[in-house]
């Protein structure tokens, strides 16, 4: 495990290791989760394209069946 000590204005050094393998540089930003009594540091992605694979769908659908959906829960004709 790495450590960072807390400066007065609450600032961490995120190690380089840490750094390294999230992919964080200098002027990146970072978010915080707190979940199960922890807090995870994730990167914050820039844009849409580089969130492409984060979520995966659980069924696949068709064009045809998306257009339907929104057609009948839209109530277009």
């Amino acid at each position: 495990m790495k450590t960072s000590r807390v400066t007065t204005k609450g600032q961490i050094t995120i190690p380089a290791i840490v750094r390294k393998k999230l992919g964080i540089h200098q002027g990146d930003r970072v978010g915080f989760v707190y979940e199960d009594g922890k807090v995870v540091i994730l990167p914050v992605i820039k844009d849409i394209e580089a969130a492409f694979g984060l979520v995966s769908a659980e069924q696949s659908v068709s064009l045809q069946d998306m257009e339907e959906a929104i057609q009948h829960r839209g109530g277009a004709v």
